[in-house]
């Protein structure tokens, strides 16, 4: 898998960046590194990687902004690197439209196992599927067109086409929103605890933390409808129908 994958790593610190890119690259990866996100958004624009690993605090253009300017562009999947747990940063990042984060100082063998994880819930090398069954092992509708509410508000979810409608009205999903609106689709009115989406969405085994469901069930809502997805207190999220 790893051989054919294109990593841009955006990160100012010398010693970091490039025993970073090592690391990377004696798993298979092929890496671009940069020290600043005005540099790194002219690779990203010129190599049009795979996956981006993006620093919170890079000079010139930071890590946050450089995402946004990537998500106007692409939807390539982007892991933020702060170094702390506790960051706003972190909440920022996700907002700006990462699909996830890890924290400094990192095990190389973690980062790769998170880089793998996100390339797997994008369809990168991944092998076949039977039918409603999600690369993390999680059960999506098999197919056909699902709709939810009714009137001007009608939620339309293609499960072939990848594609969602609202109102009648395309609405523009990255592929991590998509398989958690899959997710909610296939059981509408079941609450989802936030451990569940993880594993499920995130390919989230061993835990994580659960800012990263809430940032994205945020983001989701701005596009399908606030009333769409429940907000079960204590318990986790659903689908209402």
């Amino acid at each position: 898998m790893a051989e054919q994958t294109h990593v841009l790593f955006v990160e100012d610190d010398d010693v970091i960046r490039e025993a970073t890119q090592l690391a990377l690259e004696r798993d298979g990866f092929v890496v671009t590194a940069m020290p600043d996100g005005l540099s790194g958004l002219e690779a990203f624009r010129a190599d049009r990687p795979d996956i981006a690993l993006l620093d919170v605090m890079v000079p010139g253009l930071d890590g946050v902004s450089l995402c946004r300017r990537i998500r106007d562009e692409s939807t390539v999947p982007v892991i933020m690197l702060s170094a702390r747990a506790d960051s706003i940063d972190v909440v920022l990042g996700l907002e700006a439209g990462a699909d996830d984060y890890v924290t400094k100082p990192f095990d190389g063998a973690v980062l790769v196992a998170r880089i793998r994880a996100v390339l797997r819930r994008f369809g990168h090398a991944s092998g076949p599927r039977s039918a409603g069954e999600s690369e993390g092992g999680s059960s999506v509708p098999a197919g056909g067109v699902l709709s939810f509410g009714d009137g001007d508000g009608v939620l339309e979810i293609d499960t072939v086409g990848m594609e969602v409608r609202r109102g009648g009205t395309p609405v523009a999903l990255t592929p991590t929103e998509m398989r958690l609106l899959l997710e909610f689709s296939s059981a509408p009115g079941t609450v989802l605890s936030r451990d569940k989406l993880l594993e499920r969405v995130w390919d989230y085994g061993w835990g994580g933390d659960t800012r990263v469901v809430d940032v994205h069930v945020q983001r989701l809502r701005t596009k399908v409808g606030q009333d769409r997805i429940e907000t079960v207190r204590g318990f986790g999220y659903k689908l209402r129908g």
